[in-house]
């Protein structure tokens, strides 16, 4: 064994181990203050990914010879009428029928309750009204946690529409200003960083695009599957339940569950408990599909990314930031392999043109 090889080999696996500390430093530095500036940060990332859903819309009007600010308040106000609409959509009819459907709910518990006093559990009124007042006591006991859970939760709400407010300003911004941003960052970079960035940039909207188009695409396929299933069963409120299922799939776990809880509670208390059940495997089928086959081969396609990849990094996202890793972990992923690719390209060599010096020449016959 060599000891020079050996040492060029440590210094070197040092050096290497250096660089890799500082860039994870630097890493941990920028996650730092992206979480202090969180509060701009996410208002940002809403208006941007609004931006790349209405953007088709605006581009379309503004070929046509529309002023950018009137084709920017048209797309905006459009958005928020469609908006609007979705929510009327979905809550017009429940309201509607609120009154079959709390009455189910009290039928539904009484024949849980009749269910539970028979045979094999055999648990009498007394038990469960026991139950009812041991639950009832803990209840009171712990008001004060309750109170700050509301708070809490009253605060969250009002920080989501400040967010959703901000996010729409910045969307009708982007909109109406958004082509004008590159060339203005050309203005502002020195050297070759002009042309770098911009184009990383151009790249990377492209990216979010995608994204956002495979993520309706993904919706869609939902809402269409478990609305099929749910009007072949004859549940009620087919259309707002689809609406609902097509919405909740740009917010990833959550919005799933509360679509899918939505559907089976209804299913339960409009045609019973076998209904509900099917409309339970339903859901598991369509989501688990979803999870697994129709979401990574979209946004494989569409991002670029493959389908392992894809799985990962929504495993991964959510290991770390819970809801919003789960719905940027894909996005970022696709910006990282837009950046990563873009420098691979800069960096590679550019190929060696022949010149026929190096050539053998085959065709010569070869001395035996």
């Amino acid at each position: 064994m060599s000891s020079a090889k050996a040492r060029h080999a440590l210094r070197l696996s040092a050096r290497v181990s250096a660089e890799l500390l500082l860039v994870f430093v630097m890493l941990a530095v920028s996650l730092w203050l992206l979480g202090r500036m969180w509060s701009v940060v996410w208002p940002l990332v809403v208006g941007l990914l609004l931006t790349t859903l209405t953007w088709p819309a605006a581009r379309f009007l503004r070929r046509r010879g529309w002023p950018p600010a009137l084709a920017a308040s048209i797309v905006t106000v459009v958005f928020l009428l469609v908006a609007a609409g979705v929510v009327a959509l979905i809550a017009v009819p429940v309201a509607s029928q609120s009154g079959e459907l709390t009455d189910g709910v009290v039928e539904g518990i009484q024949k849980l309750r009749e269910w539970a006093a028979g045979p094999p559990l055999n648990i009498g009124d007394a038990q469960i009204n026991k139950a009812f007042d041991t639950a009832v006591a803990r209840a009171q006991e712990g008001v004060g946690s309750m109170v700050g859970t509301v708070v809490t939760g009253v605060s969250t709400v009002v920080s989501g529409v400040v967010t959703a407010v901000l996010a729409l300003f910045l969307m009708f911004f982007f909109l109406k200003d958004g082509p004008k941003f590159l060339p203005w960052l050309s203005r502002q970079l020195p050297g070759r960083f002009a042309t770098d960035v911009p184009v990383v940039f151009a790249r990377g909207w492209a990216t979010l695009g995608s994204f956002v188009r495979s993520q309706a695409a993904v919706g869609l396929l939902d809402a269409v599957l478990i609305g099929l299933g749910l009007w072949i069963l004859g549940v009620p409120l087919v259309l707002p339940l689809a609406v609902l299922t097509f919405v909740s799939a740009f917010v990833p776990i959550i919005g799933a569950l509360f679509a899918g809880f939505v559907a089976v509670l209804i299913a339960l208390v409009s045609n019973g408990p076998t209904d509900a059940l099917v409309v339970l495997a339903i859901i598991v089928v369509v989501q688990q599909l979803e999870g697994n086959v129709f979401q990574p081969m979209i946004q494989s396609r569409g991002l670029g990314l493959h389908a392992a990849v894809v799985l990962l990094a929504v495993t991964l996202g959510g290991n770390l930031a819970g809801i919003v890793g789960s719905l940027l972990a894909v996005p970022v992923a696709a910006l990282i392999a837009v950046v990563w690719n873009y420098v691979r390209e800069q960096l590679s060599e550019p190929p060696r043109e022949p010149d026929g010096t190096d050539e053998p020449d085959t065709t010569a016959p070869v001395p035996s």
